[in-house]
């Protein structure tokens, strides 16, 4: 009976002993749901209340001439907003503005926006945007204007370079024919803003037939100088065509330009001059010197024409002209006159001169000139230039 005694008296202890564990437990864990529904208690907003949001700042993120502004709906903002176009502040939340829709939505059509100016002239349409934080020049290429009937069915490329130093030109093809194409394409030329400002845009516009020719349409000659501060605008320039007949003062040559570099041979073809101003009824010939650095190579004299205004020459011939001397070599063309018979033997009379050539001896289109018939290989390059003074 002892025995039975002691062990009841040990079955009580240790139950009395779980009981005090689980009411601890309980107690702990009461105590603690309690300390967090007091931590995570919802507080009161801080959040101030909106002004109205159509007397908001237009902030102008783009000089883009397309872009449109469109106000922000004037609605009362929720209590936690989440769609509002807001800035926030150390203070609070406060509107920013308006949104240009231009950047998040379709383009207008170009017709409505960028009609050409009055004139049948054939236009081109771009825009030029510098990037100082990234030394980079933006341009975009938009579309034509009054492209001549003879064009409308055929594709329209562009070729674009910065002159003096950029051989390998940007392509970009019309997005359809007719006499206003459009391309709306971006081109960015990596150069720094002191190079930029020296250079020139060239944009050669061209016409591509059904067997795969191509003809020149005309040019644009841009030069970036006092421009790269002009972000965004619109601009509309003229083409320069072979088909203008306004001459120069001393008249004017047609010059045909060919290279091969696997026959290392220069192709030059004197077609016709126009607009010369004779001095006496002796013929006229054209004298072309090519010129390494400053030393005359070879001098070549075409055939002797009837002293006409507009004479025809259609005189070609070659030199020989090594792939890396195309950046030290130039051609020098000197347009002569005969001396009068009578007169016993006088030199010719110079009526004219111009030179072609990379950017040590040439700029504009005789430069222009000169990197087409390098960048087009075996394939003739022809153009109009002006005569220049003898000095």
């Amino acid at each position: 009976s002892s025995d039975q005694a002691l062990l009841l008296s040990v079955g009580l202890s240790v139950a009395l002993l779980v009981l005090l564990l689980l009411s601890f437990i309980l107690c702990y864990l009461r105590r603690r749901k309690r300390k967090g529904q007091n931590q995570y208690q919802e507080l009161p907003s801080t959040i101030p209340s909106l002004p109205s949001l159509s007397s908001a700042p237009v902030i102008l993120v783009s000089q883009g001439s397309w872009a449109t502004l469109v106000p922000i709906p004037s609605t009362s903002p929720p209590k936690r907003p989440q769609k509002s176009i807001l800035s926030m502040f150390s203070s609070g939340w406060y509107p920013v503005g308006t949104v240009l829709a231009g950047l998040y939505s379709i383009p207008l059509p170009l017709n409505e926006v960028v009609a050409p100016p009055p004139g049948m002239s054939t236009r081109l349409c771009f825009s030029v945007e510098y990037r100082y934080s990234s030394e980079q020049l933006l341009v975009s290429l938009l579309r034509l204007g009054n492209l001549p009937p003879r064009f409308h069915g055929n594709v329209t490329l562009v070729e674009l370079r910065l002159l003096p130093d950029d051989r390998r030109p940007r392509q970009a093809k019309a997005r359809g024919t007719g006499p206003d194409p459009e391309f709306n394409d971006s081109f960015v030329f990596q150069v720094s803003g002191r190079c930029a400002s020296r250079s020139t845009l060239s944009v050669c516009v061209l016409s591509v037939q059904q067997d795969g020719k191509r003809r020149a349409v005309g040019r644009v000659l841009f030069p970036l100088q006092g421009e790269l501060g002009q972000a965004g605008r619109v601009l509309w320039r003229d083409l320069e065509t072979e088909e203008d007949t306004q001459c120069s003062e001393l008249g004017d040559m047609l010059i045909s330009l060919s290279y091969s570099s696997s026959l290392q041979r220069l192709s030059v073809v004197v077609l016709r001059a126009r607009g010369l101003q004779l001095l006496t009824d002796a013929g006229v010939y054209v004298q072309v010197s090519l010129q390494v650095h400053a030393e005359v190579v070879k001098v070549k004299v075409s055939c002797v024409v009837k002293a006409e205004s507009d004479p025809y020459f259609n005189h070609r011939m070659t030199f020989k002209l090594r792939p890396q001397h195309l950046d030290e070599a130039c051609l020098r063309f000197e347009l002569q006159q005969q001396s009068d018979v009578c007169s016993g033997q006088k030199p010719p009379t110079p009526l004219g001169v111009l030179v072609l050539g990379p950017f040590m001896y040439a700029k504009g289109p005789q430069l222009q000139h000169w990197m087409d018939m390098i960048n087009t290989t075996q394939e003739p390059i022809r153009l109009w230039h002006r005569l220049n003074r003898v000095t």
